[in-house]
């Protein structure tokens, strides 16, 4: 019990002489002027914006290289398929054509045979 009372004494009192160096330190710390960090001197932050500027440059010129190569080939293929589409319906037509030809002359016959 003792040795917990000094420990929390002890605490305290650093406790409280931290708090003083601090205070008496306060005025000399506000006269400190503030240095620049090398991270906001305007020299690195504009190498830094003209790399940026180079390498998303360099990498938007490449995926749009890509992607125009990527929509010229969906073009041609849906060219190809709409060419294919065209040759399909055209013989469709050919077909519903000559079976409506065909079915004609097999209902004019059959109207013949049935008047005789």
């Amino acid at each position: 019990m003792k040795s917990e009372i000094i420990a929390l004494i002890v605490a305290i009192v650093s406790f409280l002489i931290l708090v003083f160096f601090v205070y008496k330190k306060i005025p000399k710390i506000k006269e400190v002027p503030e240095s620049e960090s090398i991270f906001l001197k305007k020299e690195v932050k504009e190498k830094v914006k003209s790399k940026i500027k180079k390498t998303t440059k360099k990498v938007t010129d490449f995926f749009e290289n890509l992607l125009h190569k990527f929509l010229s080939r969906v073009r041609i293929l849906s060219l190809k398929a709409d060419k294919k589409l065209s040759d399909w319906i055209l013989k469709l037509r050919e077909r519903s054509k000559k079976k409506k030809i065909d079915s004609y002359w097999s209902e004019i016959k059959e109207s013949i045979g049935k008047k005789k």
